[in-house]
């Protein structure tokens, strides 16, 4: 294209990643605008089998993506919303929140929870609330990508995994969802099912085009939320925003007690789950 502007565009590595980021990016061709993919690989992506806990805080499949756009290597970082900071980091701005899609939570492997089940998962949210809902369930640590947790969960013989929704319609695996949580049963992660598009703090131009106002709204409050809270990637801390209110959970990691709290201000909703902490 004569003229055309090249943006590199800096993304996970994965199957998922990479399709993600293509998607999130889609709309800005044609509008003067040739587009570079930059595979990055992140701390989370090197290790594969140690907790999340154990390797950083949250932000491991984020920080190496945000110091490739803070050196110049990339223009534009694609994140799932979920994996990001509660708050942005300085010198950044997320100029654009691409349309979300579904935010829910999918077990895949049987149609049900039940009780006694083995069920894969890595997230220390999903494990709370699943044993909040079912106490004599066994809930295994389970880390990879999409396609490889679906093969451990053969291998191991697990009753069932959960995983987001999400990346496994945008990968066509839809077929290997048997429920789709409702979020007042599994309060979804702060930012689950949207994609954000990262820039350089000034450079928001550069993608505010395919900028979605609901969703960022939605994520916004949510992330919101989670920042009052003080939650982090592995503390059991949700927030949902349904368009019209904001779900805020606070939870023991066993699911001995849950709490949640609904209202329309993040601030307040973290207020009122923070005076709930025993």
């Amino acid at each position: 294209m004569l003229g055309a502007v090249l943006v590199r565009v800096g993304s996970r590595g994965s199957r998922l990643a990479l399709t993600q980021a293509e998607g999130a990016v889609a709309g800005l061709r044609g509008r003067g605008i040739e587009i570079a993919l930059v595979p990055i690989t992140t701390a989370g992506d090197r290790d594969r089998t140690r907790p999340f806990g154990e390797i950083g805080a949250r932000g491991v499949f984020v920080k190496e993506l945000e110091e490739a756009l803070l050196d110049g290597r990339v223009d534009v970082a694609v994140h799932s919303a979920k994996d990001m900071t509660s708050t942005d980091s300085d010198g950044l701005a997320v100029g654009a929140y691409v349309e979300r899609d579904d935010p829910r939570d999918a077990l895949c492997g049987a149609d049900a929870v039940r009780p006694g089940m083995r069920i894969g998962t890595a997230s220390a949210r999903r494990r709370a609330q699943l044993l909040a809902r079912e106490p004599s369930l066994s809930v295994e640590p389970l880390r990879g990508n999409v396609d490889t947790r679906l093969r451990k969960r053969r291998e191991r013989g697990l009753d069932a995994i959960v995983l987001a929704a999400c990346g496994l319609d945008r990968l066509g695996l839809a077929a290997e969802i048997g429920l789709r949580f409702d979020p007042d049963e599994l309060v979804p992660e702060a930012g689950q099912g949207a994609l954000a598009l990262q820039v350089r703090a000034g450079e928001e131009h550069l993608v505010g085009a395919v900028d979605h106002a609901p969703t960022r709204t939605r994520v916004e409050a949510e992330r919101a939320c989670v920042a009052a809270i003080g939650g982090g990637c592995l503390a059991p801390v949700a927030a949902y925003h349904d368009g019209e209110r904001l779900t805020g959970l606070v939870a023991a990691e066993d699911g001995s007690w849950v709490e949640r709290r609904s209202g329309t201000d993040p601030a307040a909703v973290a207020a009122e789950l923070l005076a709930c902490l025993p």
